[in-house]
Order: structure tokens, then sequence, then C-alpha cells
């Protein structure tokens, strides 16, 4: 979208978003372009409108818009981002506005292009494009560390800005997420501008927000192995820890996320765990009936020291299936070396040949697998963990096995249908009845004779 254009970019992804809903069955994300130069000026008249922009054709895209150049590029990664977002909180009211820095950047640049929908695989493998065309430095920094960071005007660089992760439990936690990712690109691209550096900027996800409807001819249940879907971490690779030099235990989530019960304090684990990882697996073990995945942080946040995460899983034999099956007992949690806060795990386990994979677990009762606090000290803490999926046993590789989900076949939405079929079934019965048993007078009274009589006994 050239800057010269009179639709603004919330009327147009909004028209975007009604056009390309239920109908695209390959995720994909907006991607979002402003520069400071002329560079985008005129590109959006070579793109079709409804369309998915693939790996391909972004590529030939960007080869008009980042000639090797004096500029410094900047790629600011969100984990989860859909048109939805910029529709949905489009009428949000004065500094509450979660994209009003990306929307005013937008506007005053010298040019600017909305890409509504770009394949996702295209974003994983974005920077590894954009390193090997450019030959720039690879510069990685999380949000909250752009603050500190130089740019030196006369040596371009390649910045990768991982912003927080905003796939919450709740949407005013999502739209407080957003809202901190909105200052970050805000107060970045200032710096820049008023340092006079050349620079284009690059807004996207890995994600999106809503994964897009796909079809299938037959119904999932709860011990369908779902191969699509566990193949399905291209994004980037699952965590794992070794059994001597071979793989044991794998895991896997877009968000990873925990948070403080006393003053609601987040602290977002998935860029630590995954992507780029900073976590230490080397203290979890592997045996023939038990493992145990350890997560350990360092400085995760200011004040914490160490953190360690505890996954701990068992392999049991059940005569009635006949087969062995991975159970997730329970989950730990230890702050600084401190009394170990215990969860009790429901609803996880699988046969051992397979994953296990939900779309959330937590401690929330809404989840599809709860973890329950068990002692005192896990009442300080929630746990946040979308499209979870973890294997013990029987890894091979890095890559998953197919996969058993946690929904269940009977979920609420049918039984609700259930019993409101059955209701109106027995309406429909007894009213059927009734007029089946309907019958008529077998005599009748003739004004212009004498008086009918009927006898009490008839």
């Amino acid at each position: 979208m050239a800057r010269g254009s009179r639709v603004s970019w919330v009327q147009l992804f909004g028209f975007f978003g009604v056009l390309c809903r239920g109908v695209f069955s390959v995720a994909h994300t907006p991607m979002l372009l402003w520069s400071s130069d002329r560079s985008l000026q005129g590109l959006a008249s070579n793109l079709h409108e409804g369309g998915i922009i693939s790996q391909q054709k972004l590529h030939k895209l960007l080869q008009h818009t980042i000639p090797a150049d004096s500029r410094n590029l900047v790629v600011f990664l969100q984990d989860t981002l859909s048109v939805d977002d910029f529709t949905r909180y489009a009428d949000s009211a004065g500094n509450e506005t979660p994209f009003l820095n990306v929307q005013r950047l937008l506007k005053n640049s010298s040019s600017s292009l909305v890409l509504s929908a770009v394949d996702c695989q295209a974003v994983a493998n974005l920077t590894e494009y954009l390193q090997k065309t450019l030959n720039l430095p690879l510069v990685n920094v999380d949000g909250t560390e752009t603050s500190h960071l130089m740019v030196n005007a006369s040596k371009p660089d390649l910045f990768v800005i991982k912003l927080q992760p905003t796939a919450r439990k709740d949407e005013p936690s999502t739209l407080k997420a957003l809202m901190e990712n909105d200052k970050i690109i805000g107060r970045f691209s200032e710096a820049l501008q008023q340092q006079g550096v050349p620079s284009l900027m690059i807004y996207t996800a890995r994600q999106p927000s809503r994964v897009p409807v796909q079809f299938h001819g037959a119904g999932h249940s709860r011990r369908q192995l779902m191969s699509a879907e566990a193949q399905d971490n291209s994004l980037y690779a699952p965590v794992y820890a070794l059994n001597g030099t071979q793989p044991c235990i794998l895991f896997y989530a877009t968000n990873f996320s925990l948070i403080v019960t006393k003053n609601k304090e987040l602290i977002p684990l998935s860029n630590l765990t995954f992507g780029s990882p900073k976590v230490n697996t080397s203290s979890s073990w592997c045996l023939s009936s038990n493992a145990i995945l350890s997560l350990q942080y360092t400085e995760p946040v200011s004040w914490i020291k160490s953190l360690e995460i505890r996954f701990v899983m068992t392999n049991r034999f059940y005569g009635g299936s006949a087969r062995n099956w991975l159970t997730l007992d329970y989950v730990e949690i230890v702050q600084d070396n401190e009394t170990a806060a215990t969860f009790n795990v429901s609803m996880i386990s699988s046969p051992v040949e397979y994953s296990f994979r939900c779309q959330l677990v937590g401690t929330s009762s809404q989840y599809g697998a709860m973890l329950i606090p068990g002692n005192d000290a896990a009442k300080s803490w929630e746990i946040v963990i979308s499209d979870f999926q973890i294997q013990a046993f029987s890894v091979q590789n890095t890559t998953f096995s197919y996969a058993s989900d946690c929904t269940s076949f009977f979920t609420p939405a049918i039984w609700m249908a259930l019993v409101t079929s059955l209701v109106l079934l027995l309406i429909l019965t007894y009213g059927i009845h009734m007029i089946v048993n309907l019958t008529t007078n077998n005599r009748f009274d003739d004004p212009k004779g004498s008086r009918l009589s009927v006898p009490e006994t008839e």
C-alpha cells in the first residue's frame, strides 16, 4: 500500500480480512513494511488482492526493495499476528490502541507496503534469506533490550528484534502485550529517525493468531493420530534432551510462559527455549520406565537468578489396552533453588510409540489439559502453554512421531446439540401422539329439533 493511497490501512485490513477469512488453508500472517526512502512505492499495484504471498513471490518482491545499499534492515518478529488483530482493536480509544505507533509509522514514512497474507514458511526462512542476500551481520535482540542497542549508520546491520509473546490466555493480556510491542517498535523506529539512519522496517509474525479453518472429511477423536499437525513444527525446531548422543525427549510449544500469581507479571520463556535457545537441558535423564525433561534458565527476568522447570514422565504398561503408555505425572518449578512448586497433571497420556499434543495446557480450568497445584508453592505460579507437544521413550530423531490429541470426540458443543435434538424429538413425538388420538363427537345437536340429551353414563 503506497503512502499516497486514500484508503486507510485499517479499512484495507478489514477488506482483506473479510475476503480471506475461511478461504485459505495455508497458514499465513500479515507483513508490514515501511522505509525511509521511496523504494516501496508502486509495489502494491503488482500484487493481486486475495492471494497468499508465497516464499518465491516474497523473495522476488524483496529484491526490488533491498538492494545492496547502506540501509539498516530491521525485522520486528512477533510470535502470532493476524489481520483480525488489526480490525478487532481498530475501535480502541486514544492511547489504548495497540497499533498506534505502527499506524503512525506507516502513514508518515516515505513509502510503505502492507501484505495481508504471507505464507508462514516464507516468514520462517526470511532471516536466512535476508542475511544470505545482503551479506549483513545478523544481530538478534530481545524487544526489551532495544533501548541499549547501538546502531552504526555507516555500517548497516540486519537486526531481528524478537517481540514479547502475544498468545495469552485472555484478551486483556493479549491487548497489553500488543501495546507493549507497539511501544518497542515506536521507540526503536524513532531512535533511528532521530539519528538519521536510513532503514527498512518489517513487522510480521511466525504464526497466525488464529489458525485457518481446514475442511476434512473425517472427524477427530481423542486417540486419533494427528499426523499432519504433528509435523507442523517447521517454524522452529523442538527442544530436546540427550541420552548420550541420541535425543530421548522432545518438547515443543508456540507459547511457553509463566505468570506470577501475586502481581500477574508475565515471564515469557518461548524465545529462551525455542528458535535461538538459551536453555540448559543437561540435567534431563531418560530410563526405560522414567524420564525427566529439565529446562534450566539463567536470569530469565531481572529478579530471578535461576529457574528450572521439570516435566516428570513415566512409561507404564496397561493390560486393558495391552500396550505401554507415556504419562506426564507432574510438572515442577524451582526458582533460585527454593522449594519446588509441584503441579499434578490430568489427561496427558499417549501410547508410548506416539507423541502427545494439546492446543492449550496450563493451570486454567478452561484448558484441554490442566495442571493442578499440588502444594502451597505452586499457588504462586500460573502456567500457559500453547500448542503443547511432548514425546519420550520412543524418540528416533528430532522429529515427533504421530500425535495423540487431547481433544475428546464428545465436546461440549456436541453434547449441547445432542441434548437439544433429544428435547425437540420428545416434543415432536408428544405432538404427533396428541394428533393421532384426536376424536370427534358421534352425535350432534340439531337446533331445529328437540334438544339432544346425553345420559351421564355415556
